[in-house]
């Protein structure tokens, strides 16, 4: 069982992983002063991580569903 992670209010996968595509393309790009490089990778691996528990947190239901039908049969 993962530990559970409050999302901000809204939150959305889909906008999530744009943002972090995003800050990826600014670092590949190597014009980011290195005070913002840091800031920027520190935000995508938040980011990241928030991504991690929601599909954690999503597949756990999963399995409780699957679980639940397999009883039932």
């Amino acid at each position: 069982m993962t530990k559970s992670v409050k999302l901000p209010k809204n939150w959305s996968y889909e906008e999530t992983v744009a943002k972090i595509e995003a800050t990826v393309t600014r670092l590949e790009q190597g014009e980011l002063p290195l005070a913002a490089v840091f800031e920027e990778f520190e935000l995508a691996v938040q980011q990241l991580h928030q991504c991690e528990n929601f599909l954690q947190a999503k597949q756990e239901q999963v399995d409780l569903l699957i679980e639940t039908l397999d009883e039932g049969v």
